[in-house]
């Protein structure tokens, strides 16, 4: 009794420790895979030249996503040239679009909430298809 007493809390600790990583590792996941399909919708809907990723189809993605990740912040677009320098004229087909989206992830667990929080970062990059 007293060395199952002594070993419950730290068999605890790490299996919330496993579960916590595991939610990490979801979202970071969520978040790689947002960043692809709001790149992929914005090269085949571009927006205005003056408004990447404006359309509706963009929001659209972007709401399904922001239901799916939690704390999903708002991407930004930046349209780049073939060598990813940023272009600042109007994207056109050929250049492509790079979204960046990052999504904070705070863990429950008391030993890694001590890390504090974690910013989860992903950008992607596709060919405008105009």
């Amino acid at each position: 009794m007293v060395e199952f007493a002594l070993v419950l809390p730290i068999f605890l600790m790490m299996m919330m420790a496993v579960f916590d990583l595991g939610r990490m590792i979801y979202m970071y996941n969520g978040v790689a895979e947002a960043a692809r399909e709001l790149a992929r919708v914005t090269s085949v809907h571009p927006g205005t030249p003056g408004a990447l990723g404006s359309t509706t189809e963009t929001a659209a993605v972007l709401a399904t996503q922001k239901a799916l990740i939690p704390n999903l912040g708002d991407p930004t677009f930046t349209c780049v040239d073939i060598d990813g320098s940023s272009v600042t004229a109007t994207c056109v087909a050929g250049m492509q679009v790079r979204v960046v989206i990052v999504a904070p992830y705070a863990p429950v667990t008391p030993v890694l909430s001590m890390i504090g929080t974690i910013d989860l970062k992903s950008s992607s990059t596709f060919s405008i298809q105009q």
